[in-house]
């Protein structure tokens, strides 16, 4: 069991961020095109301290080519609490020279459409919580 100090929320410090993002697969893409809000659940990996993608040719990937300033979450929890990490960067659609090294992520496709595309999002700015669970506080 954790011990914790008195305040349930804790901010986090950017390796921590960072070793939390590399412990989970799931996250989402946030995106604005004219002016329009766009979220996407996407599965992911953090590879050398930026989040990278693997899409297929379509909207995410249209998104990431028309607004290259993009924010990514991904949050995780357990019984005792929660956690969620925000990376606001930016985001470039990866050319052949990289995608050796993108491939070296393990972004497996999670359906059996074509995604031989990859995203890599090159933070600006990184931000994380720890939220521990219990009843309110008196």
């Amino acid at each position: 069991m954790t011990t914790f100090d008195a305040d349930p929320v804790d901010a986090l410090t950017d390796q921590d961020s960072w070793n939390l993002l590399g412990s989970v697969a799931l996250g989402r893409l946030a995106t604005s095109v004219a002016d329009r809000p766009e979220i996407f659940p996407v599965n992911f990996a953090v590879q050398q301290h930026t989040i990278l993608l693997r899409t297929a040719e379509g909207t995410k990937l249209l998104h990431a080519m028309l607004n290259e300033y993009v924010a990514f979450e991904a949050d995780g929890y357990n019984v005792e609490e929660g956690w969620s990490v925000i990376v606001k960067g930016r985001a470039y659609v990866l050319g052949a020279s990289e995608l050796v090294e993108a491939e070296r992520g393990q972004v497996l496709p999670w359906t059996t459409t074509v995604k031989d595309r990859f995203i890599r999002i090159v933070p600006i700015e990184i931000s994380g919580r720890r939220f521990r669970f219990g009843g309110e506080s008196e």
